[in-house]
């Protein structure tokens, strides 16, 4: 751990973090100084974040160590760890010595003990209902996470939480955003190529409309892309 008070290294720590509330930040970089928080503000020697993906398939996405990498990646493979359990079952899961760890774990102690790693501290990365992932503390001597230390990590898991579902409610906005001014831009081009329709044809604007339809169903076009071309004049009939 650097030198400072732990005190004022969490209060910066949590401030770095909210500084990703803001629009434009790199949820990426959010979730790497994290797990460098922890290894710099917590007695653990390792910490890991696994983030679940659209299917609920958990991810290893930041790591402080390439041997942390293989610890997680075992339990992602035979699916049974610590850090599996802490997210399916959406409470912490605090080991203080693996090989007291029940027999289902095996392949997972295994390979931690292959990498010095003797104590684990998953926490869930959970908003009320919502599990999306977890925060793996790793520790090289058997023990558990003395009380402000876990307290601590709690604080950063949950920061870290809020910053990563704010990162995505903000992407799905402007998915939403991104699809209505789409439908706004369609809108508008399939209301020039009614008039372009009623003026060629010599038909009421609602006729034109149903030939602009009928024209799109039997040729399996979008209705927008149709409309577009009888505007830019690509497309006549």
């Amino acid at each position: 751990m650097s030198t400072g008070t732990r005190e004022n290294r969490l209060f910066t720590a949590l401030a770095s973090l909210a500084d990703t509330l803001v629009v434009g930040y790199d949820v990426v970089e959010l979730m790497q100084t994290l797990v460098d928080s922890c290894v710099d503000l917590l007695d653990v020697s390792a910490a890991g974040l696994l983030l679940a993906d659209g299917t609920g398939q958990l991810e290893l996405v930041a790591s402080t160590s390439e041997e942390n990498r293989v610890v997680e990646a075992i339990q992602l493979s035979v699916e049974a760890g610590p850090c599996i359990d802490a997210f399916t079952k959406g409470r912490l899961v605090s080991v203080p010595d693996i090989e007291e760890g029940p027999d289902r774990w095996s392949e997972f102690v295994a390979v931690a003990r292959e990498n010095s790693v003797r104590s684990v501290h998953a926490i869930p990365l959970r908003l009320r209902e919502s599990t999306i992932g977890t925060l793996n503390l790793f520790r090289s001597a058997p023990g558990g996470l003395d009380e402000d230390d876990a307290m601590a990590a709690q604080a950063l898991a949950d920061m870290a939480t809020i910053g990563i579902l704010n990162e995505r409610t903000l992407r799905a906005a402007d998915e939403v955003r991104a699809q209505l001014q789409g439908a706004l831009t369609s809108r508008i081009a399939i209301e020039q190529a009614k008039g372009v329709l009623a003026h060629t044809h010599r038909v009421p604007v609602d006729e034109a409309f149903a030939m602009m339809r009928a024209y799109a169903r039997s040729n399996s076009l979008p209705l927008s892309d149709v409309a577009q071309g009888l505007v830019d004049r690509t497309l006549i009939f």
